[in-house]
């Protein structure tokens, strides 16, 4: 059911790839609630995808964008203010990680995939925000968001380097945040509990994870329609005081330290090796 929070606002989300990653569930929630907006991948994942089908379902344009590209990200930019003069949105949904695709430990990281990760994953958000300012892009009052992952502030060894590559994330946003700020642009980042989509399902271990947080976290993991829904709150005029945060949308997994169930499977599970 639609509320309309978004109508007559114009974005662009970066990153959706096929029906279960999160950026295709936000370009729904955000069609849903009466926005416009741009879908946007590198020419890869464009290849990879199925993106012209979400295209045609929300009547989004996509324009094509290798974010390690500045010239792309600057012509994206400029395309996007022919369009629609400015933009109200920004949801960065951009990760890859080299390193682990291919299985390398993080103590013997490839260095130049390491460097990918990084580019790729967080500093992608410093040029968006910078293309996006430089071209005049973003109105007063817009609000740019960046899907993160509690790796940035505790370590999950298959996570490798995409621990990393969340702080840095989660820092750019704070600053960019700071600097915007007088024009009322809010930047902030979601860190979203385990999510079954296909980029999270490919890292070794996601299933492990999924189970350890869903017994965790008291109300659940969310799914990516729930983070559709939140992303279009914090892309409302409801939210126009929120900004610099990293907010766990995680079901409370960030705050909890055990919970019960936990307690009694680790019980059954060494009971028996203790005796």
């Amino acid at each position: 059911m639609s509320h309309n929070l978004l109508k007559g606002k114009k974005g662009i989300i970066f990153g959706a790839l096929d029906e279960r990653s999160i950026a295709w569930r936000v370009a729904l929630a955000c069609h849903r609630e009466g926005a416009s907006f741009a879908l946007s991948n590198a020419p890869i994942a464009l290849r990879l995808g199925t993106l012209d089908a979400l295209s045609e379902q929300t009547g989004a344009p996509v324009i094509p964008c290798d974010v390690s590209d500045d010239a792309q990200v600057a012509e994206l930019m400029q395309k996007s203010k022919r369009r629609w003069g400015g933009v109200d949105f920004i949801l960065h949904a951009i990760g890859m990680s080299p390193n682990i695709r291919k299985s390398k430990p993080y103590e013997g990281l490839n260095y130049k995939w390491y460097h990918q990760t990084l580019e790729i994953s967080a500093i992608s958000l410093h040029k968006v925000l910078h293309f996006a300012n430089e071209e005049g892009v973003l109105n007063d009052g817009a609000s740019v968001l960046a899907l993160s992952y509690i790796g940035a502030q505790r370590i999950f060894s298959k996570y490798s380097d995409m621990n990393d590559a969340k702080a840095l994330l989660e820092s750019i946003a704070r600053n960019y945040g700071s600097r915007l700020a007088p024009r009322g642009i809010r930047v902030n980042t979601i860190s979203q509990g385990p999510t079954k989509t296909s980029a999270g399902t490919g890292i070794k271990g996601f299933d492990g994870m999924y189970t350890f947080a869903e017994k965790i976290a008291p109300l659940g993991n969310p799914s990516a329609d729930e983070c559709a829904d939140y992303c279009v709150t914090l892309f409302s005029d409801l939210t126009r005081k929120v900004t610099m945060q990293n907010l766990f949308h995680d079901g409370g997994f960030a705050t909890a330290g055990i919970s019960e169930e936990m307690i009694a499977d680790l019980e059954a599970l060494y009971s028996g090796k203790d005796a």
